[in-house]
């Protein structure tokens, strides 16, 4: 049997906006309606389900394996937006990427808290 992710559902303020986020930054298309959620497909067939809530979020983390170009391309669109970015998950290297096995990573966060990362080459890899 074949398991693979299909979607998974962000909790975010406003979903228009943060699935807009999230498309401009990474470099996708615009995200659709589908019911009460704002779905925004990756090239993997994954979709990321973005959903208002009205309570706390909890931040999660979500990365997303890129090509050098790609990364090149977003880390210029969170750069030239003046996002604060960071080396490590813990946001304890602030202003520089990593080169964890052998490519690039960086972490950013998303207007509800969300631990987003890029990296080029999968950890272990």
């Amino acid at each position: 049997m074949s398991v693979q992710l299909n979607h998974t559902i962000v909790h975010v303020r406003d979903r228009a906006a943060s699935a807009r986020f999230y498309a401009d930054i990474l470099g996708l298309p615009a995200p659709e309606p589908f019911g009460h959620f704002m779905v925004l497909p990756l090239s993997n067939d994954v979709s990321l389900d973005f959903l208002d809530v009205r309570r706390d979020i909890s931040p999660q983390h979500y990365a997303f394996l890129v090509s050098e170009d790609e990364f090149d391309r977003i880390f210029e669109r969170i750069t030239q937006r003046g996002l604060d970015y960071w080396a490590d998950p813990g946001h304890q290297q602030p202003g520089t990427i990593n080169h964890n096995d052998g490519g690039r990573g960086v972490y950013w966060s998303d207007p509800d808290g969300h631990n987003l990362e890029i990296i080029t080459r999968p950890y272990g890899g």
